[in-house]
C-alpha cells in the first residue's frame, strides 16, 4: 500500500512509498482509513523535533471503517466506522498512569504517526479498546477530527479552570487554537485571539465565529488592547497554542495576579521568558498534554451533541499525493485543518 514515510533520522526524509499492508492479529482490526488530518506533530516529526522511529508511517488523526476483524473482537462489526485512539496503540498498562487513565506519560508509551506505523495510508490495525465511535450523523471527516478536538476538550474542560465571567486570551490561531475557540465560543467564554500578520485571514474567522477581539500582534499592542479589554485588570487565563516565545511571553504578560496560563503548543526548543511573573502574581501555570480516555469519552460526547460545527475548522481536503502541499500550507499558516485521502 502507498504510505507517507519518515523513512530516516533527521530532518526532512519523508516521502510517499509503498509499505506492507498491515497485519491481521488475534485481538485486532484493519480498518480503511477515510481520511487524516495533518497535526502540527507531524510537522515536528518532519524537521525531527519530535521523537519518532523510522521507518514509520505518519498521521494520527483518522477516522476508518472495519474492513477486517480477527478473533478476540467481539462487539466490533465489518463495516462500522470508527475513530481511533492512536496514542496508546503501545503503553505498558502496568504504571500508576495507565492505571489512572493518564497514559500519556507512560515511559513505554509509542503512539501512530511518530511511534508505530500511522494512518497517511489506506489500512490501519488497531485494538477494539483504541475504537470510538460518533454517531451515524457526524461526518467521515468530522469523526477524523475526533483526536485534535479531544486535545482542545482536554485544555479547555479539564486543566483550565473556567468560570462565567472570565476574559480569556487565546494567542495562537492555529487548528488547535480555532478548535479551542470553538469550545471557549459554546460557552459563552469572552475571547480575545491573538495572531501574527500571517494569521490575519485566521484571525478574521476567529472574528466572524464570534472571538470577542482579534489583535495582530504586528501591528497593534497586545497589552494595549488587554487593559482596555479588562478595565486594566488583565486576563483570568491565557492559552498559549502557538508554541513561539514571543507569543507565551505576551500571555504571562496579559495575565492578571493570581491567573491561569495554559500551555497548549510545543516549542521543539528551549525558550527565554519574564517567567519571574510566575512569582510576583503568583500565576498558576499548567501544561496540556494530549487527554486521557475519559477526555475521548467527553469529546465524543460532545460532537454527537451537534452543538459545535467543526466541519468549519476543515479549511482544506486533498489527496495523499498532495501531502507536500498539505505541509506547505500548515507551515506557513495558510491553513486550519488540511485533510489528506488515501490515493
Amino acid at each position: 500500500m502507498e504510505a507517507l514515510v519518515k523513512y530516516d533520522r533527521g530532518p526532512g526524509n519523508v516521502r510517499l512509498q509503498q509499505m506492507p499492508d498491515p497485519l491481521l492479529k488475534d485481538g485486532t482490526v484493519i480498518l480503511e482509513v477515510n481520511s487524516c488530518g495533518i497535526c502540527g506533530t507531524d510537522l515536528h516529526v518532519f524537521h525531527d523535533t519530535f521523537k519518532n522511529y523510522p521507518p514509520v508511517i505518519l498521521g494520527h488523526e483518522f477516522s476508518g471503517k472495519v474492513v477486517e476483524k480477527g478473533k478476540n473482537t467481539e462487539g466490533i462489526d465489518i463495516g462500522a466506522r470508527y475513530s481511533v485512539l492512536g496514542a496508546l496503540t503501545v503503553i505498558c498498562n502496568n504504571c500508576e498512569y495507565c492505571h489512572s487513565g493518564e497514559f500519556m506519560f507512560c515511559k513505554s508509551k509509542r503512539g501512530m504517526g511518530h511511534g508505530v506505523n500511522g494512518a497517511f495510508t489506506k489500512y490501519v490495525a488497531a485494538r477494539p479498546d483504541q475504537l470510538y465511535a460518533t454517531a451515524s450523523h457526524v461526518s467521515d471527516d468530522v469523526s477524523a477530527l475526533v483526536e485534535p478536538f479531544a486535545v482542545a476538550v482536554h485544555a479547555v474542560s479539564e486543566i483550565a479552570s473556567l468560570q462565567f465571567g472570565d476574559t480569556v486570551l487565546l494567542s495562537g490561531p492555529g487548528p488547535i487554537g480555532m478548535l479551542l475557540l470553538k469550545l471557549l465560543l459554546a460557552q459563552g467564554v469572552k475571547t480575545i485571539v491573538a495572531g501574527t500578520n500571517d494569521d490575519t485571514e485566521k484571525l478574521r474567522t476567529a472574528k466572524e465565529w464570534g472571538a470577542h477581539a482579534t489583535v495582530i500582534v504586528d501591528k497593534e499592542d497586545l497589552q494595549s488592547v488587554i487593559k482596555q479589554e479588562t478595565k486594566g485588570k488583565g486576563v483570568d487565563i491565557a492559552f498559549e497554542t502557538a508554541g513561539a516565545q514571543a507569543s507565551a511571553r505576551n500571555c504571562l504578560k496579559a495575565l492578571r495576579p493570581l491567573g491561569q496560563y495554559v500551555q497548549v503548543g510545543h516549542f521543539g526548543k528551549d525558550i527565554s521568558l519574564p517567567f519571574d511573573l510566575s512569582a510576583f502574581r503568583q500565576l498558576t501555570i499548567k501544561g496540556s498534554v494530549g487527554y486521557t480516555r475519559a477526555t475521548w469519552d467527553r469529546a465524543i460526547a460532545i460532537i454527537d451533541q451537534g452543538g459545535i460545527d467543526l466541519d468549519a475548522v476543515i479549511s482544506h481536503r486533498m489527496s495523499l499525493k498532495e501531502w507536500e502541499k498539505g505541509f506547505d500550507l500548515m507551515q506557513q499558516k495558510k491553513s486550519l485543518k488540511v485533510l489528506l485521502y488515501p490515493s
